[in-house]
């Protein structure tokens, strides 16, 4: 089997460990240059040409789509769902996950417990939505953002009122969120393939920091997740329609709290913590994903 993986980065921790883990299964990988793909749009004919040749079609794509180039990114996912090519996250659920407010709609609308979250455009609101949230501080957000980028922690009224005025000066809708004192600047990755979690740990970050991200200077530590907090993470997946995710809880007092998920996890800080060879669970199911849409599409055929 050809996979092909959209990623901008060959030499990128995650990057590389997807390629060695499909070649140990015995499989062609190739690293495909999101923005060097040409999109052509002709009736019943879409085709790709890579770095202005023709592309050899992989037989299923895994996207690693980073935030600054969401846009065209999804654009060339959806230019190899329309050439009937399996995509392991398609554009929907990628496009859901990068805005936080969307996913956190979603998870909310589904029963999935979530920090209590606002969005506002009006600044004589503020001292309300804060009173909604319980108080300072609270947690602000850009709608779209990663490892940690976009996210302030504001202690005061006049802290936040110059984020919001600075922020929408600048174009951006920011979010306010409830600060959860009791998980004390730790959090949980679960990393979903399919459905189970393969791993997991639990992130603390550095002193003087309220963000855990491991790009942030936080440390993780393997963990056995409980119940409660698998059957979080799998269904948080689920509901974005994500079939590889990375998702963020946090400790809550009754139990998890979904904060974030994830299309493109990265694994150099879980294959640190856990010791596990994750690449090869993703690209196995990769693999076992490619081969039952294969399958659903040919007994379409005979029907």
């Amino acid at each position: 089997m050809l996979i092909g993986i959209l990623s901008l980065g060959p030499k990128l921790y995650t990057t590389r460990r997807l390629v060695e883990a499909g070649r140990k299964l015995s499989h062609k990988v190739r690293i495909i240059n999101t923005l060097a793909c040409d999109l052509y749009v002709e009736r019943g004919k879409p085709t790709i040409a890579y770095r202005g040749k023709p592309l050899k079609v992989p037989d299923v794509i895994l996207p690693r789509i980073g935030a600054s180039i969401t846009q065209y990114g999804l654009t060339v996912v959806n230019q190899f769902d329309m050439m009937d090519v399996p995509v392991v996250n398609n554009s929907v659920p990628i496009a859901r996950a990068r805005d936080k407010l969307r996913s956190l709609q979603l998870l909310a609308r589904f029963d999935l417990d979530v920090p209590k979250t606002l969005i506002t455009r009006r600044g004589d609101d503020l001292d309300s939505c804060v009173e909604r949230l319980g108080g300072y501080p609270v947690i602000m957000k850009i709608l779209q953002g990663t490892q940690g980028v976009g996210v302030m922690i504001a202690q005061s009224r006049t802290e936040a009122a110059s984020v919001l005025d600075a922020m929408w000066e600048l174009g951006q809708d920011i979010m306010l969120q409830e600060f959860i004192r009791e998980s004390k600047g730790k959090d949980v990755r679960a990393l979903v393939v399919g459905d189970q979690v393969v791993a997991a740990m639990s992130r603390v970050a550095q002193r003087g920091e309220f963000r855990s991200n491991i790009h942030r200077g936080a440390k993780g530590k393997a963990l056995k997740l409980d119940a409660a907090y698998t059957e979080a993470a799998i269904k948080a997946a689920r509901v974005m329609g994500l079939e590889i995710a990375g998702v963020d809880l946090l400790l809550g007092k009754h139990g998890p709290k979904l904060m974030e998920v994830n299309s493109s996890p990265g694994l150099e800080g879980l294959e640190a913590a856990t010791g596990r060879d994750i690449a090869t669970d993703m690209m196995a199911h990769v693999v076992a994903f490619a081969e039952a849409r294969q399958r659903g599409w040919q007994k379409q055929r005979l029907i």
